[in-house]
């Protein structure tokens, strides 16, 4: 179970990238003279699902993974370090700010005021989750699929 869920959060991180890309996109495209529709909030609702999913998938595997280990001296090993601290708080704060930019593109009241919080919260949690998934060029035991 833990390989097959292991391979899910890995192969479901290009999914959640593309889909956060896209509203990304789609949110500062429209943001001057854009008109609010249906498949803009289908865009964004699909890009903040599938980052909850891998969220719960990744919480799965933060209490199952031998690389989180919380032994004395932790602190000292980078791969440790990363995974058992730095990886998952980063990405706690990359989805709430996902969260909250889907919930003020809810509330706002101007179509530019709905692209904005989508544009804004989630391109500073795209950057965040960029910082914090363990590509293979930072030694840290990850892969790219």
């Amino acid at each position: 179970m833990y390989n097959g869920l292991l391979h899910a959060h890995s192969g479901l991180r290009w999914i959640v990238l593309i889909l956060l890309l896209a509203a990304i996109f789609n949110a500062f495209s429209k943001k001057k003279s854009g008109v609010w529709t249906a498949k803009d909030k289908k865009l964004s609702v699909f890009a903040m699902v599938f980052t909850h999913i891998q969220f719960l998938i990744g919480l799965v595997l933060y209490f199952k993974s031998p690389k989180v280990n919380f032994m004395e001296g932790f602190m000292k090993d980078d791969v440790l370090r990363f995974f058992a601290v730095e990886h998952i708080s980063m990405m706690i704060i990359a989805i709430a700010l996902i969260t909250i930019g889907h919930s003020k593109s809810k509330k706002a009241v101007t179509d530019a005021k709905k692209f904005g919080a989508i544009a804004t919260f989630y391109l500073i949690g795209l950057i965040l989750i960029l910082a914090s998934i363990p590509w293979p060029f930072r030694n840290l035991g990850g892969s790219w699929f």
